[in-house]
């Protein structure tokens, strides 16, 4: 089972992000950023990675990016959730699924309100 967070706004559909390790911000790292909008994280890695491959050489350059891959991994989905919030989205709840259409249904469940929420924002 894997736990889901909920976010809020009033113009927009819920959005789901999921707890743990994030496998495509290790692997693409300021791609899978801007894929889900969080524009100053990816910002952020992208300046991270131009500057280790500038800065280091040789194994310190392999041990950076190791770190990087890993410490983007650990906290890929926290920074998407960090960019939920300046976008003015609200942690409204915590869903536990197997997968992201199950935690929807959970979420639509508990909270009979959202499905009027969807109807009027056309999601």
């Amino acid at each position: 089972m894997s736990v889901w967070t909920v976010h809020l706004r009033h113009d927009a559909a819920p959005v789901l992000v999921r707890e743990g390790f994030s496998l495509g911000a290790a692997l693409f790292g300021p791609l899978w950023f801007a894929l889900y909008r969080a524009w100053v994280p990816a910002a952020f890695a992208l300046a991270a990675w131009l500057a280790v491959d500038v800065l280091a050489e040789g194994g310190a350059r392999l041990v950076l990016e190791i770190g990087l891959v890993l410490l983007l991994g650990l906290s890929g989905y926290d920074l998407r959730r960090w960019s939920l919030e300046r976008r003015r989205f609200t942690l409204v709840e915590v869903v536990t699924a197997r997968n992201a259409e199950t935690a929807f249904a959970r979420l639509l469940d508990r909270r009979r309100d959202l499905g009027e929420r969807l109807a009027r924002v056309g999601a």
